[in-house]
């Protein structure tokens, strides 16, 4: 029997289970990958009310990729929600130095779904804003892929209009930019390599229903799938497919998973 590759998600706790760490173990789980986790925030929610969030301290964070990497062979990695570029940064670094081929998959989530701004409280200077930026743009160089939405791309360079920003960043890593908020065709989704190859990925059936945690399961699914070895185009398919059948399942906001 095959050995299933072990896939690694760095995220926040969700009690509600639709988003955060729970939700990319049970997508990871369903493509056939077995999931490990990271808990980079513990938060108080559900899938219709977000009230606050307790960071986890980056060394504990530190000390759990350090033991989870003595122990398994990790080739993908997703991020979720991290207090900050600077603290992201740290984790970054942590990563490469166990394993410096490791694919990293970025869900850069700036708000919950319930419109809960994770950052709100963060007061920068002008001089921390810049070092921040500055971060952000070391981030790009070390990971393999970044998923935003169109909400959050618009906040990543606020200087910048979505083209220019698109051409920036798919100019340092690759960029799959999820349309479940586009204001023209809702769930068009595109894939910017760094290569320089664009392509559009249609939504596909009708009865696809709003969900509490989607870009979670999407970004663990192609997590999943790269860590199954699939190209990158075919596992943001792939992903995306799977994602739908999730907003099929029901017409609540939390999904169902299927094995």
């Amino acid at each position: 029997m095959k050995t299933r590759p072990n896939i690694l998600t760095i995220a926040g706790f969700d009690p509600s289970s639709g988003a955060g760490f729970t939700a990319d173990i049970k997508t990871i789980e369903a493509l056939k990958g077995y999931g490990l986790a990271v808990c980079s925030a513990n938060t108080i929610q559900n899938d219709m009310l977000f009230e606050t969030c307790h960071w986890t301290p980056i060394e504990v964070i530190k000390n759990q990729i350090d033991i989870l990497f003595d122990r398994f062979t990790i080739d993908v990695v997703k991020i979720g929600i991290v207090q900050n570029w600077f603290v992201l940064n740290e984790i970054i670094d942590r990563l490469l130095q166990k394993s410096k081929d490791i694919k990293i998959v970025l869900d850069p989530v700036l708000t919950a779904s319930s419109n809960y701004n994770f950052h709100n409280k963060e007061v920068l200077t002008k001089t921390q804003q810049l070092k921040s930026q500055d971060h952000f743009d070391q981030i790009l160089d070390k990971i393999y892929l970044l998923t935003p939405n169109y909400k959050e791309i618009e906040q990543l360079y606020t200087d910048k209009t979505i083209e220019e920003t698109i051409t920036y960043i798919s100019s340092k890593t690759n960029l799959f930019l999820k349309g479940g908020h586009r204001k023209d065709t809702i769930g068009k989704d595109e894939l910017f390599t760094k290569k320089g190859k664009h392509f559009i990925l249609n939504p596909k059936g009708e009865n696809n229903y709003e969900k509490h945690g989607s870009g979670c399961v999407l970004s663990s699914a192609i997590t999943t799938y790269l860590g199954r070895e699939l190209p990158l185009l075919q596992a943001c398919y792939r992903a995306k497919r799977y994602t739908e059948k999730v907003l099929s399942s029901n017409k609540t906001l939390l999904g169902y998973h299927r094995i």
